[in-house]
């Protein structure tokens, strides 16, 4: 982790073509040639507020270009395309399109259309991420999104349309599937959440639905920063906070090499929460908040809740391959999203199975582990997931219906999250505010809270 991250080669090549700046001349028109038009248009944030990514498919091979400016077309960009061919048996083949959109004004309000001169998308727009750690970003945060039964997305558009986030975290599990019909299900998906990604950059972990064909539906329809898109984790920096995706899946895979990868990524989560943690950086970003898929504690009726231990968690001694609880501890991990149970679910402060919190009448105020929120309830065809009847003494709240979490980073020492329940028309159904008013590793303190063990 660093102020100037490493870019994937995708983004070094859109660069390299960029022609911003470039005041755009009316052109003559073109009737629209088929199978051109621009769909499935999202945005995403590239880690730099004077940047952000802007990715669509069509189904033939066209220019990749952007127009954009400040209320009219007077910056242009140019990118790439990508032929992306769908590993199902009609072998549906279409080109997917990045461009980065340059020059941009942090926190100003911007417009954009996506295209060629064979045919252009609607106007959309968009604001430019602030360049300031003294702000106070707000998040639409949810895992397990299907195309069918997706019951929060009518809700959640009217709320981006109200103009309530400047950035949406999908925590895993897209479309169910997105290779499902050769890959239909996974462009009219992509086509469903427009109205939201297209105006706010959709920033995503990978979860388990995305695993055919070697995750090629994930890696190739959405452009996350980072130099680490094959492995699928990146962070980046929005305001006062550190955000961290990683890959639970390396965890599950049984298939060779999958030790090399869980390794892998330890390594550079290791080195990322070190350099996220040094006191200079900490006083930029002194929130850091990790999102995998799979959580390390759940209480549901489900394999990952009733096993004996969490891989992600505690990983796996006897094939050698790592967990990751101490890194999150050791390096001072406020906040930690899963997804993956079609529930919500709030814990205490947790380590090592111990309730750790900050005391017995606040238990979110400094408290001495991390926060763990587990939010896989967007609505998918596999409905929801019931819970066991007695949960340990590590679950705070329990909900099996249908929502999502609003979360807003207030400042350097306090940051509110809620759930709101689509099933209950948009009732908040539980809330938490957590308060550190020091930032740091919760080895180094000496403990004086509320500790309960299993």
């Amino acid at each position: 982790m660093s102020d100037s991250p490493h870019h994937p080669a995708w983004f070094v090549v859109l660069l390299s073509l960029c022609c911003c700046w470039t005041v755009c001349s009316p052109r003559p028109h073109h009737p629209t040639v088929p199978g051109t038009q621009p769909t499935q248009i999202h945005l995403s944030y590239t880690g730099s507020p004077t940047s952000m990514v802007v990715t669509w498919s069509t189904l033939n091979n066209t220019a990749s270009m952007v127009e954009y400016g400040q209320g009219d077309f007077s910056l242009r960009n140019s990118g790439i395309s990508t032929l992306f061919v769908d590993g199902g048996k009609k072998h549906n083949a279409q080109y997917i399109h990045r461009v980065v959109m340059t020059g941009l004004k942090p926190g100003f309000r911007y417009i954009y259309h996506v295209g060629s001169e064979e045919s252009w998308s609607a106007i959309y727009s968009f604001t430019a991420v602030q360049d300031d750690t003294n702000w106070s970003p707000r998040f639409a945060v949810y895992g397990d999104l299907g195309y069918e039964n997706a019951q929060s997305v009518a809700r959640l558009t009217k709320e981006v349309q109200r103009g309530m986030y400047d950035a949406i975290l999908h925590v895993g599990d897209f479309a169910y599937d997105m290779n499902d019909k050769d890959g239909e299900v996974g462009d009219a998906f992509m086509s469903l959440i427009q109205p939201i990604a297209a105006y706010l950059p959709y920033m995503t972990c990978v979860g388990n639905h995305e695993t055919a064909y070697n995750f090629s539906h994930y890696i190739n329809r959405f452009s996350m920063p980072g130099s680490h898109g094959k492995d699928m984790f990146y962070s980046f920096n929005i305001g006062p906070a550190h955000i961290i995706s990683i890959n639970t899946e390396v965890w599950y895979l049984d298939e060779e090499g999958s030790k090399d990868k869980v390794i892998r990524q330890r390594e550079w989560l290791h080195k990322e929460l070190e350099a996220a943690n040094t006191p200079e950086q900490r006083q930029k970003q002194p929130w850091i908040i990790l999102m995998g898929h799979r959580p390390m504690y759940c209480s549901n009726v489900a394999k990952d809740c009733i096993m004996d231990e969490s891989f992600v968690r505690q990983g796996i001694p006897k094939q050698g391959m790592p967990g990751i609880e101490d890194l999150l501890y050791k390096y001072g991990v406020d906040l930690t999203i899963w997804a993956h149970e079609h529930s919500y679910e709030r814990l205490w402060p947790v380590y090592d199975k111990m309730v750790m919190n900050g005391s017995m009448s606040q238990p979110y105020t400094n408290p001495q582990a991390p926060v763990h929120i587990i939010t896989g309830s967007a609505g998918c065809k596999e409905r929801l997931t019931p819970f066991v009847p007695n949960p340990k003494p590590w679950s705070a709240f329990r909900l099996d219906d249908y929502g999502y979490i609003r979360m807003t980073i207030l400042n350097s020492t306090h940051l509110y999250l809620e759930q709101v329940s689509d099933d209950q028309d948009g009732v908040v159904v539980d809330s938490m505010q957590l308060i550190k008013l020091k930032h740091d590793s919760y080895s180094t303190r000496s403990y004086s809270g509320s500790r309960r063990d299993l």
